[in-house]
């Protein structure tokens, strides 16, 4: 039951055009939803609201899942009753909620960051110079494609970042010349492709049905390929991807130990940085929103916390005592 189903929900998401990043997550939900309940029929499924109000409340109280996980379990399984069982959930979801934590960003100092980066080389460095320099996701940045960096205006943009929205964001001044080399490997790289049959790339639907050539064009080509070409597993040609962020975090985070920074540190370290670093140096708070793409000032507003030396600027009173240390 669970194959056939799984796979009728797979042909759904690639209709509608879903990511592959969410058809997998919403078909390993789907999955853990079937399991829990021991399901072997589709008519197991009947009487969807309790059997989900019992599995997110699973969730939740016996594997204490962050709130963002919940709730992407919770799209998964509307989408499921919904689109492909054809039986939208009318009745009350009472589930016990996994509670939304705020979390403080971790940030690394201006000497902290320059220690990182000064360790790591080649195309990680580029790209964690990126992360810190520009604010981007990572994401984002393995994402970029070559008409997306403008090296004269000294501006990238950022297309369907998170909320599928396109924004604008600085480039580094000292990133134009080792990302210009950078590039003149790339095109080598591409022209071989192309000489061998292949140098495709992936578009979004529309512009492929738009475009039926530009997969090959140069300016769509990404910033940092991926080291071989690899299948497409939703269109089964082979193409050259982007990179995978894995490697790049891994990196990050084999250089941090080296340092001995006693923090968390991931590739998003870098963008927090960047935010707070720019509130530090007195750029506006609306500006550092625009750059990093929030929809709301008040997300922005978490990196404010560094303006505060200690908490909420207070001193504390042992530095008031006449005593050594």
């Amino acid at each position: 039951m669970s194959t056939r189903l799984l796979d009728e929900m797979r042909d759904l998401m690639r209709r509608r055009h879903y990511s592959i990043h969410t058809e997998r997550a919403y078909r390993d939900w789907v999955k853990r939803y079937v399991r829990f309940h021991d399901m072997q029929s589709r008519d197991d499924l009947r009487h969807g609201e309790e059997k989900i109000e019992a599995f997110l409340t699973h969730l939740a109280r016996d594997r204490q899942v962050a709130a963002s996980t919940q709730n992407q379990a919770m799209n998964a399984l509307v989408f499921l009753y919904k689109h492909v069982l054809g039986q939208p959930l009318n009745g009350e979801i009472n589930a016990d909620r996994a509670r939304r934590k705020v979390r403080i960003p971790v940030v690394l100092t201006r000497e902290e960051t320059a220690r990182v980066i000064a360790l790591m080389s080649g195309v990680h460095q580029l790209i964690v110079k990126l992360l810190y320099g520009s604010g981007l996701r990572i994401t984002e940045c393995i994402r970029l494609r070559v008409q997306d960096v403008d090296l004269e205006m000294k501006a990238l943009t950022v297309r369907n970042g998170k909320g599928d929205k396109d924004r604008i964001t600085t480039f580094p001044e000292k990133l134009v010349q080792p990302l210009t080399e950078h590039l003149v490997r790339v095109k080598v790289v591409h022209g071989q492709d192309l000489e061998e049959g292949y140098g495709h790339v992936y578009l979004p639907h529309a512009l492929a049905r738009k475009y039926p050539h530009a997969d090959k064009d140069w300016r769509w080509q990404y910033v940092f390929p991926a080291g071989h070409r690899s299948t497409d597993p939703r269109s089964g040609q082979i193409r050259r991807h982007h990179l995978d962020p894995s490697p790049v975090n891994k990196a990050i985070a084999k250089v941090v130990r080296q340092t001995g920074i006693g923090k968390r540190v991931s590739a998003h370290t870098f963008r927090h940085s960047f935010a707070t670093h720019l509130l530090q140096r007195g750029t506006d708070i609306r500006t550092i929103q625009a750059l990093l793409g929030h929809a709301h000032v008040s997300t922005t507003m978490i990196y404010t916390h560094v303006l505060q030396q200690g908490g909420h600027g207070v001193m504390s009173p042992l530095d008031d005592l006449a005593i050594g240390c």
